[in-house]
């Protein structure tokens, strides 16, 4: 069917190359209208149609194989199995070297034992290579193709299985790097059990979770992991819901809460009902967007790919120049020319480069999801780092989000009881954070509102709600200039005022609680050289006041939901800016924003808006997401500078006749291995 997509999950990808090259031969696939490969995520997303023979038969030079997007990947082969080519190709070179360090020299023998290594450790390499060679396609295994042919036509069948074994190390170094940073992301395909067990008329049986329905009442026994979104109809317990929202301490669940797959049951039996099918779980969705943030290239993910589209014909030419000019012009020798130009291909082959900065990505992306950070692309990831003002929303991200009244204060003689009743039908109807205060203040007052009857009816975002009852109009909303208002602001209170036919008849002061979080995050943030802006529909008074308490360091009060949008693009005028809401009414600001960070609390609302979310809601998590993308974009610098000078330096040896197909091959392995093992550290940055 055109234009439908589909992607399949990739088992055996070596190199990230190797990857493109898979990515190009699907794409050659008549009904295939295009194809793009997440080397990140080992997936591939497919336009058109294609058959599972056809896709494999694609990566049939790397033996890929294709398995179900929504099954964990299969299980490793142990060692000696998965490497056995390579540890073959290793004793046969072995062999040929201990033959002419015992004084056989270079014999008949010993160059079939460096032949056998050389076909039974490159004969896949090979196969690429003459196939890319075939379509005028350059990567580093046409390189390497290239190079180890070269020197076995000159003589240098030693140093031809040296490359070749090496180069199997390489690829199997680069193999296990990206598999490491790649289990973060299995690990949380781990989280859910495969089966759930559901309650039914004539008792309980155990199905898979995919065979599961929305409106079956799935049953959880204590220190079971949840295997379904749902809604507890029945128990209490607390549950571990470190997986989706990354806090540490278990949340206490009654009847009537939500509860999420992959979290732990603690000492409770549950009874809950399902509330959304296996693939569409919030850990699925967690799962999902990972895996395709990892696809996200960044700003230094571009650069390389440019970068690797000129160098790899470069070195080619600069190869040919070598091994050539020198003969040709200078009337050097062959053999040794030709030979230094075979090691100027090795020595350019870009494995360390091409692999700098996915492994870097895919370490950070991964380390922050297990912390509960969703972060939605390497380029998101970047912008974080990069941000130099962080702007917060109040209610919800600064506070908890739960505004309870502390004062209720009447005018004019009016009954308590009476004005209470009328404010609490009016919010009754109103959306705003603020009106649940009211009607939980009225309920705890034992006061029915239910029996007035409310005309014409009116509110109006950022300004109040209007009401007729009995004849008379009654408004809720902003103080204005009253003045009893003001000694509440100064305390931090937001404050409401009623008025019946213009007169106003009472006030209510309301408060919401500062999270214990708040002042640690910005106290860190600060310390890392990032300003902070508060904005807030508050007055400028009580604005100020939570600012000073938490130690934000400007304050942009009285903003309607498009004021907050204005501010930001203010702010961007000056540098780079981040903004932190709750990714529903902040929507306008956060996409507005370089990069828009969300209140997650584990919501599907979080995961859609926002380009990354704090899943539990802790803003401490804030700081630890600014550093670890700060040390991503340090180390993904570092990787490529260090992949283009070793090369440069081992480049610079031709100049002396000095480089060696020896030097050449373990320059790209070193590299390769440093380059992996510094991308690897982002797992283990700590909060």
């Amino acid at each position: 069917m055109q234009n439908e997509q589909k992607t399949y999950r990739i088992d055996g990808f070596s190199c990230a190359n190797c990857a493109k090259t898979f990515e190009q031969n699907v794409r050659d696939i008549s009904s295939v209208e295009d194809a793009s490969v997440n080397f990140g995520a080992s997936q591939i997303t497919i336009t058109g149609d294609a058959s599972v023979q056809q896709i494999e038969k694609a990566g049939a030079f790397e033996n890929l194989k294709v398995v179900d997007r929504n099954q964990p990947e299969p299980k490793k082969p142990p060692f000696l199995q998965k490497h056995r080519k390579v540890l073959i190709s290793s004793l046969f070179m072995l062999a040929g070297f201990a033959l002419v360090i015992a004084g056989s020299g270079q014999t008949w023998t010993t160059t079939g034992l460096f032949l056998v290594s050389i076909l039974t450790g490159g004969h896949r390499m090979f196969l690429t290579g003459f196939g890319n060679l075939a379509k005028l396609r350059f990567d580093m295994k046409t390189l390497m193709t290239i190079a180890v042919i070269g020197a076995a036509l000159i003589g240098e069948w030693p140093e031809a299985a040296v490359v070749v074994v090496l180069f199997a190390v390489s690829e199997s170094l680069e193999r296990y790097s990206m598999e490491k940073a790649r289990a973060s992301i299995r690990s949380l395909m781990d989280l859910a059990p495969d089966t759930a067990v559901i309650k039914t008329a004539s008792g309980t049986k155990s199905v898979p979770v995919e065979e599961v329905e929305i409106g079956d009442i799935v049953i959880i026994k204590p220190g079971d992991k949840l295997s379904m979104d749902g809604i507890i109809r029945y128990g209490s317990t607390d549950i571990n819901q470190a997986a989706i929202t990354g806090e540490s301490l278990p949340v206490m669940k009654l009847a009537g809460d939500e509860v999420f797959a992959g979290t732990l049951n603690g000492s409770g039996y549950l009874e809950v009902e399902v509330t959304k099918h296996n693939e569409d779980t919030t850990l699925s969705k967690i799962i999902r967007l990972v895996e395709e943030a990892q696809g996200k290239r960044a700003p230094a993910q571009h650069f390389v790919d440019q970068f690797a589209k000129y160098y790899t014909p470069a070195i080619m030419a600069a190869a040919l120049l070598v091994a050539v000019a020198p003969p040709l012009f200078f009337d050097a020798q062959w053999a040794v020319w030709v030979y230094q130009g075979l090691a100027v291909l090795v020595v350019g082959c870009p494995c360390a480069l091409v692999i700098s900065t996915p492994i870097a990505i895919v370490s950070a992306i991964g380390n922050a999801a297990n912390k509960g950070v969703l972060i939605k692309g390497g380029v998101y990831l970047e912008k974080i780092g990069q941000s130099r003002t962080i702007a917060f929303d109040k209610t919800g991200t600064l506070t908890e989000g739960h505004p309870h009244v502390t004062d209720f204060v009447t005018y004019e003689n009016v009954e308590k009881e009476t004005t209470l009743a009328i404010a609490a039908a009016l919010e009754s109807r109103s959306g705003h954070p603020l009106a649940s205060s009211i009607l939980e203040y009225a309920e705890s007052e034992n006061i029915d509102h239910t029996t007035l009857n409310i005309e014409d009816f009116m509110s109006e975002t950022g300004t109040g709600v209007t009401g007729c009852i009995d004849g008379r109009t009654y408004t809720i909303g902003k103080p204005e200039k009253f003045e009893d208002a003001a000694r509440y602001q100064a305390d931090g209170k937001t404050v409401m005022i009623m008025k019946e036919d213009g007169h106003v008849v009472c006030l209510f002061a309301v408060m919401d609680q500062l999270r214990d979080s708040s002042r640690e995050a910005v106290e860190k943030l600060h310390g890392m050289g990032v300003s902070t802006a508060m904005l807030t529909g508050d007055n400028q008074r009580s604005a100020g006041a939570i600012a000073k308490s938490i130690g934000i360091d400007e304050v942009f009060a009285e903003l309607m939901p498009e004021d907050k949008l204005d501010a930001v693009k203010t702010m961007k005028v000056e540098d780079r800016v981040a903004m932190v809401g709750d990714g529903i009414n902040d929507a306008p600001a956060l996409a507005t924003a370089d990069v828009g960070i969300a209140m997650g609390k584990g919501t599907d609302t979080a995961l859609e808006t926002a380009d990354a979310a704090l899943m539990g809601n802790d803003i401490r998590l804030l700081p630890f997401t600014v550093d670890l993308s700060r040390r991503t974009l340090r180390i993904i610098k570092a990787n490529i500078t260090f992949s283009l000078v070793i090369k440069l330096i081992a480049l610079l040896l031709v100049i002396p006749g000095w480089l060696t197909l020896w030097i050449a091959i373990l320059s790209d392995i070193g590299a390769t291995l440093i380059v992996a093992l510094n991308g690897m550290r982002l797992l283990r940055v700590k909060e």
